[in-house]
């Protein structure tokens, strides 16, 4: 959602820097000569046009309810593009204690790609779960990794531990999952 808000306020703030500078050259031709046509865009018709439209009329109504939706819209990307931190317990009243996701799966990846028989590993991590995908010489070695990753989470002070699963590929790609 953050990059959907970024692109978005991009692209806005683009075109409203691009209007602008449209208006500027308009207003700067029309007060150079008077009596030329416009420059880049037609505004004396649209002008003349919004001028002969009614408050009530159907187009005008369509229009503004258009731009309410829009604006709700990205009100709504807004109010979601938040940071995913992940919460730790809190030390003391007046302290909130987070950690990020990434933080979250290094610190998980570090344990796992030290465990004995693992050659490589992938962790992504929210505050709900703990996905591991790691590789190594059996897929036996599921439960042990299972164990050490549930450890590893529960030796965090958090006020709920994310969920745990762990998957193990064999260089005979064979996959085992829980």
């Amino acid at each position: 959602m953050r990059l959907l808000l970024r692109l978005l306020s991009t692209v806005l703030g683009l075109a409203v820097a691009a209007a602008g500078a449209v208006l500027v050259v308009e207003m700067t031709w029309s007060l150079a000569r008077p009596g030329a046509p416009e420059l880049l865009v037609p505004w004396r018709q649209w002008l003349t046009t919004a001028g002969s439209f009614s408050w009530s009329r159907a187009p005008v109504l369509w229009l503004a309810g258009g731009v309410l939706a829009l604006g709700l819209l990205l009100l709504l990307v807004a109010a979601t593009a938040r940071r995913r931190d992940v919460r730790l317990s809190d030390p003391a009243d007046d302290v909130v204690v987070t950690t990020s996701p990434r933080s979250l799966a290094r610190l998980v990846g570090v344990r796992v790609r030290a465990a004995e028989g693992v050659s490589g590993a992938t962790v992504t991590a929210t505050g709900k779960k703990v996905k591991v995908r790691a590789t190594g010489r059996s897929t036996e070695l599921r439960p042990q990794l299972t164990e050490l990753v549930q450890g590893a989470v529960a030796d965090l002070p958090m006020p709920r531990h994310p969920a745990v699963r762990v998957a193990v590929t064999a260089p005979n790609n064979r996959r085992e999952t829980r």
